[in-house]
């Protein structure tokens, strides 16, 4: 009887990571979502902390019975959907079983087992439920709010000219008004379609159920305002120089603020950081990421030269007389 469970133990551990593996792998380079990639990479490394040798050594490949099983709906997959949830099944499964048979002499396996099939689920929840990441990724003009009695007005018409990606920022009004601001502007967001997110207040953005929040580099902890917002939420963090893009990476970042390129008097007390810093960014940063700080239509074609896909504006579209149209010209400048 032994012997059985050892070979149960050790196929189905076998299947666990095979299966996160495969998650993990969409979750790093097709979302590009650095902490879903990383839950999965450690849940993977603690599977393999578990497959001892004398499991291992159990093996019987040639007198299984089950290695010519198949079924018509594993031989094709029609969705990236349908190939996660078909793989999330499979580790969640193999996850149960570990856990039953380990029961009988591996007590502390049979427990941790549990808990990352808990795990998995809240991978599977945050992974399936939520295309925030995707239309992250797939944003190139980004736009930061600056104070305007016009604020709704402009933003609108930038969102009918394709902007994608909204930040609300705004720190000289009382909280009273910067809420209803926060709740009308995420409403017209929603209804383009694009993403809404709140400057600094993780409180604020739970408030209005905005998609996620900016932070600069004196705000709260990335790991507090995840735990507050979720995983489906996206967290961005502000960057001037490599270590700081390091330590935001590190963190779980979802994308990162590369700048300021230019001198700009939105952040004057902060040196550019030059295109130089750009071009770090084109080649070493592994998540989304946007050149910020000055950048207008006029030089957006050296960030582009330098490496810049994506773009943060303030002044370039809540400045502009036609905002729709400066967008829609930024985006083909982008797009191209």
């Amino acid at each position: 009887m032994q012997q059985a469970i050892y070979r149960i133990l050790d196929a189905n551990l076998d299947r666990a990571r095979e299966g996160i593996r495969i998650v993990e792998e969409w979750c790093r380079l097709g979302l590009n979502h650095q902490p879903l990639a990383q839950e999965c990479k450690h849940i993977r490394q603690e599977l393999a902390s578990w497959h001892s040798k004398e499991l291992r050594q159990a093996r019987n490949t040639l007198e299984d019975v089950g290695t010519e099983l198949s079924h018509e709906r594993e031989e094709t997959r029609n969705s990236i959907e349908s190939l996660l949830q078909a793989n999330l099944c499979r580790v969640q499964e193999a996850l149960r079983v570990l856990e039953e048979y380990s029961k009988f002499d591996r007590p502390q396996m049979a427990i941790a087992c549990k808990q990352m099939r808990y795990r998995v689920y809240t991978i599977e929840s945050n992974l399936l439920n939520s295309d925030r990441h995707q239309q992250l990724q797939n944003s190139r003009l980004y736009l930061v709010t600056s104070p305007s009695e016009q604020i709704l007005q402009i933003v609108d018409d930038a969102l009918k000219g394709g902007l994608t990606l909204v930040q609300y920022r705004d720190k000289e009004v009382d909280d009273m008004l910067r809420i209803q601001i926060a709740e009308r502007l995420c409403q017209l967001c929603h209804q383009y379609n694009a993403l809404f997110l709140v400057n600094d207040r993780v409180d604020l953005a739970l408030a209005v159920d905005a998609d996620g929040v900016h932070l600069g580099q004196q705000d709260v902890p990335i790991a507090f305002a995840r735990e507050m917002l979720g995983w489906q939420k996206i967290i961005g963090r502000s960057t001037t120089n490599q270590q700081e893009m390091e330590a935001a990476i590190a963190e779980g970042a979802d994308y990162i603020g590369v700048g300021p390129v230019y001198q700009t008097p939105t952040k004057p007390n902060k040196a550019a950081a030059g295109l130089d810093y750009i071009n770090y960014a084109a080649t070493k940063c592994p998540i989304p990421w946007f050149a910020i700080g000055g950048v207008d239509l006029n030089n957006v074609s050296e960030v582009i030269a330098a490496g810049g896909q994506r773009v943060a504006v303030v002044r370039a579209i809540m400045q502009a007389e036609q905002p729709g149209l400066v967008a829609r010209q930024f985006l083909s400048l982008l797009h191209r």
